[in-house]
């Protein structure tokens, strides 16, 4: 099965029979996109009124028990059809679109954001998609539904990351893991701390990733890791993990001229930030962006022990 195939027609044919969907796909040709440079690389800021459902989301256990869950499928809208993937998951358009195409795949039965149990799954659409690229939130860095498993794609070309990402590794690379079916870099461009992992096969990626998620979940006391994800795949997997402090700054969470509603996930942290009010587009400068950063990505002592952590169990 052409699962690439099966999700454009989908999305096609949704645009034309869900006027939710067919309305904000078409005000995405209006939204309004700003570049701020930065030293080899690019952060560019989207206005889109029509994120402001995410961006504000409310996902503490109390909200998230007091509403039906949109990603079940009892409780979607009854134009919203579906491709099956595998046994377990189901490709949806998402109806408050930032991609041209732009997808939510979500776990038929309803379970928790955990992905270490899933991770291969991740590998699987993105080898499967291999037009897109499919991102992951984790619960407390912004998964809208963090109470129901799922992952997001959309089309390439839309984040900066994606062009620059060979220009950022040689500037600000550490390779820490070099063997003949994996490579390993960690990347501290002065805005984001990540890393990236790059393979042909899917065990290595596996069981590097399971380093990552120990730690950042030892750090967590034990709760789900706070990392953001995306994954491309040509001839082999490239994935960017990035493991986070905080959910959202403290600019969000201000009154008046201090506040900035942006709650940073996936697609900000390749390099497009997603603004719903337009004050906030107009008025984002380098420096808030800077000092938004510096809040929500891992700080560099414990970014360094993640590096030393994933080196003394390979051997590197």
């Amino acid at each position: 099965m052409n699962y690439q195939q099966e999700a454009d027609a989908l999305f096609e044919d949704q645009k034309r029979s869900w006027p939710l969907l067919g309305a904000n796909w078409d005000k995405l040709e209006a939204a309004r996109l700003k570049r701020i440079n930065f030293d080899g690389f690019t952060i560019q800021v989207q206005f889109n009124p029509k994120r402001i459902t995410s961006s504000a989301a409310k996902i503490d256990k109390t909200s998230i028990e007091n509403r039906k869950c949109f990603l079940c499928s009892e409780n979607r809208p009854h134009v919203q059809t579906q491709v099956g993937f595998g046994k377990e998951y189901e490709i949806l358009c998402n109806p408050f679109p930032i991609f041209k195409e732009h997808f939510t795949i979500a776990k038929m039965d309803h379970t928790p954001q955990v992905i270490d149990p899933e991770f291969s799954s991740f590998l699987e659409l993105s080898r499967a998609l291999l037009d897109l690229v499919v991102f992951y939130n984790a619960p407390a860095c912004g998964a809208s539904a963090p109470d129901h498993m799922h992952f997001q794609a959309g089309n390439r070309g839309f984040m900066p990351i994606e062009d620059e990402i060979g220009t950022i590794l040689k500037k600000y690379g550490e390779l820490i893991v070099r063997s003949t079916d994996l490579t390993a870099t960690a990347v501290d461009d002065g805005l984001r701390r990540f890393i990236v992992l790059e393979s042909s096969h899917k065990e290595p990626l596996e069981d590097t990733f399971s380093l990552i998620s120990d730690y950042t979940r030892d750090l967590m006391n034990g709760e789900e890791p706070m990392l953001n994800m995306l994954s491309y795949y040509r001839d082999r997997w490239q994935i960017m993990v990035f493991p986070r402090d905080r959910h959202r700054p403290w600019q969000f969470f201000e009154e008046g001229e201090k506040n900035i509603l942006l709650s940073p996930a996936s697609v900000d942290m390749g390099g497009t930030l997603i603004t719903p009010l337009e004050k906030d587009f107009n008025k984002i400068t380098r420096e808030d962006i800077m000092d938004i950063f510096s809040q929500i990505t891992l700080s560099a002592p414990r970014f360094e022990g993640l590096i030393n952590h994933i080196k003394s169990r390979t051997g590197s």
